[in-house]
């Protein structure tokens, strides 16, 4: 039928399916339900002696279901999918990750009952193919890791299902402006604290999604916040935004699995972001070691990344002269990496030596400083 066969002529074409929105609303009802389930994470203070008139705190996102940050990604999501009509019964959910959201997501795909694909790097820890498998999806893996979009695009058509895309929603997909996301969180448990506004929050980039959330919730709330990334080596993010270039790529993966990309991603919204520092892998993974000495838990290195931040701006400030507080996320925990960033092995055949780096941690825990 053409255009002109339509001429003054009325047409109705109804698609409305009432069995399809009956298992939308129950599917929407579980997901929501997850939420009321789950707690709040915790605000954990770090003690940092060193710097009396700093605080540090982390948001620890490890708590989760899942056990990552990636658990409110996820959660967002699927009701972004589903309210927009683009997930369907018995259709698979295929997703590119590095692994912590490809976790999350198969949690929230078993919970409607969709199947569930991880397209990711083979170079990812086992731990999270195990946990990813443990919650019923399937992985599928890929020799190069720039090679995840594409087959998970290709996958998704092959089989009639959805491609979530976290790296291109992630940053729509939230609600910024409140709803209980992260930075709401963040800033409703350090209201009683002694600097319940922070100097800056330290978030780290694989998606760019909790760095866009962050300062736009910053700024809708009219606070003076800084908002930094820290950003891994092999990382397109920094010299990206160094540059106002969204165009950069870099030839190999991050190393630190979860966060850094080989491209600007969509989601990574560079204008809204104050602050970046680049940190080397050497120094993330130094500081989980050194964080586990502060507060007796591992995490991984993701959290290190940032975590080296804040601790570099905390010596800043202590110099400077100034009081107040920083937040860092404790992004997902460190048994999932055992293999890797706690393995002395794999270090050496990555050619990573932490020891500098701890070294300098310890300086700073002792004088303050960060040489």
């Amino acid at each position: 039928m053409t255009a002109a066969d339509t001429t003054d002529v009325m047409v109705d074409i109804n698609r409305y399916d009432p069995a399809h929105r009956q298992w939308l609303a129950q599917a929407i009802a579980k997901v929501r339900a997850d939420a009321r389930r789950s707690s709040d994470t915790h605000l954990l203070r770090v003690p940092v002696p060193s710097v009396p008139g700093v605080d540090l705190y982390l948001k620890d996102e490890s708590t989760h279901p899942t056990g990552s940050l990636k658990h409110r990604l996820a959660r967002s999501l699927f009701l972004h999918a589903l309210c927009s009509g683009w997930i369907r019964p018995d259709r698979p959910v295929i997703e590119a990750s590095s692994g912590s959201t490809a976790v999350s997501e198969a949690y929230f795909a078993r919970l409607i009952g969709v199947p569930f694909i991880a397209v990711m790097a083979r170079s990812t820890s086992r731990e999270k193919v195990r946990l990813i498998e443990f919650q019923g999806g399937r992985c599928h893996f890929v020799d190069n890791a720039i090679e995840v979009y594409e087959v998970a695009a290709r996958l998704a058509r092959e089989t009639g299902g959805h491609y979530m895309d976290q790296f291109t929603f992630a940053e729509r997909a939230t609600d910024w402006r409140g709803n209980n996301n992260i930075a709401e969180s963040i800033f409703d448990q350090l209201a009683e604290e002694p600097h319940p506004d922070p100097a800056w929050i330290v978030a780290t980039a694989g998606t760019g999604g909790t760095s866009a959330t962050i300062a736009r919730y910053i700024r809708y709330t009219g606070r003076a916040t800084g908002i930094c990334v820290a950003d891994p080596d092999n990382s397109a993010f920094f010299p990206g935004w160094r540059d106002g270039d969204s165009g950069v790529t870099t030839e190999i993966c991050s190393r630190i699995e979860g966060i850094g990309r080989q491209r600007v991603e969509p989601s990574f919204v560079s204008s809204a972001i104050d602050r970046m520092i680049h940190v080397p892998d050497a120094a993330a993974i130094a500081a989980v070691h050194v964080l586990e000495e502060l507060i007796g838990r591992k995490a991984g290195a993701s959290t290190g990344t940032g975590l080296w931040a804040a601790f570099h701006i905390m010596s800043e400030m202590a110099a400077a002269g100034r009081s107040g507080s920083v937040v860092g996320l404790l992004c997902d925990p460190g048994d999932r990496y055992i293999d890797k960033y706690y393995s002395t092995e794999w270090l050496a055949a990555q050619g990573i030596d932490i020891a500098p780096y701890a070294a300098r941690l310890r300086g700073f825990l002792e004088s303050g400083r960060l040489s």
